[in-house]
């Protein structure tokens, strides 16, 4: 076993997790939790989406939220930790706009699945890497961070299981173009221990493992046993969302992102450092349900704030 002595969660709640709710979500909210977030000892926070309000108009407010932040009208009040907060540019109006707020990392996503690439974002993956590549020129021209997401890693809502080569072909790109970390998503949560292990290790064949991240999400039960497998296999960056916000839209009605809380207190467990406050991020956890009016996605969340 080669588990990492030390885990970087790169928490995702506040993008991935709030763009999938059907109620608006005030700017005020979104930097309260941010703020909340970072005060827990998150080194990084995905903090918004520079994507046009037509297609998620739950992001409609991202040069708000990133102005604020850029402001320090938002930021951590405990100094625990220098909070990177990031943004996702798909193209280069929105990396030209994140740019103009401050922003000093960016991400791009791209998928494993032909067919995913093509109903998510109307082209294909090879036509989506094209797109990417003036973005990952400018970005990186101005001396900004790229970070990269491959989707569908262990299965397709269209295709079906999708074959490890595949995957380690997008991520072997995005990091030929300047990716210094690259994020393999289980979309929609469809992958098991076993899988999710021999896809990394196809992925690492391309892609060192320090440069690779897990994604996991857990529509059917199975994340945190995928994150530890992967865990063994030594990936040390993990993405979550606190509370377990956001859905699975190819799952209607299941869950998506696996908790913050959950893999914390895994990570806990055995002995993985974080420098994360559990206790704070159930706190903050809790905080943010109860203010959506939805249930609290965290099982480890719901345990602690039962027994306070």
């Amino acid at each position: 076993m080669h588990f990492p002595r030390k885990v970087r969660i790169v928490e995702v709640g506040a993008r991935d997790g709030l763009q999938n709710e059907s109620v608006p979500v005030s700017t005020s909210t979104k930097l309260e939790l941010i703020r909340r977030l970072s005060d827990s000892g998150l080194a990084h926070v995905e903090a918004a989406s520079f994507v046009s309000p037509r297609w998620v108009p739950q992001m409609a407010d991202h040069r708000e939220i990133m102005l604020a932040l850029r402001d320090g009208h938002a930021k951590s009040t405990t100094a625990k930790s220098a909070t990177t907060y990031s943004v996702l540019t798909p193209n280069m109006k929105g990396l030209e706009a994140a740019l103009e707020c401050g922003v000093r990392e960016v991400a791009v996503f791209g998928s494993a699945s032909e067919s995913f690439s093509q109903r998510n974002i109307n082209c294909s993956i090879a036509e989506s890497l094209e797109r990417f590549a003036p973005v990952m020129e400018h970005a990186l021209k101005t001396g900004v961070r790229v970070r990269g997401y491959v989707s569908c890693v262990l299965g397709c809502p269209y295709e079906g299981e999708i074959a490890p080569a595949e995957v380690a072909a997008v991520a072997r790109e995005l990091k030929a173009m300047g990716c210094y970390e690259v994020s393999l998503g289980d979309t929609i949560g469809v992958g098991t221990p076993l899988k999710a292990k021999h896809m990394l290790e196809r992925v690492n064949r391309e892609v060192p493992i320090t440069q690779l991240a897990a994604h996991f999400h857990d529509t059917y039960g199975q994340a945190l046993a995928n994150l530890y497998a992967v865990l063994e296999e030594g990936i040390a960056v993990i993405d979550s969302s606190v509370a377990g916000l956001g859905g699975c839209p190819y799952a209607k009605g299941a869950s998506g992102n696996v908790a913050s809380e959950d893999v914390l207190y895994l990570l806990e467990g055995m002995g993985i450092e974080t420098g994360v406050d559990l206790a704070a991020l159930a706190r903050t956890g809790d905080w943010i349900s109860r203010t959506l009016g939805r249930p609290n996605g965290s099982r480890v969340g719901q345990a602690l704030m039962a027994s306070d």
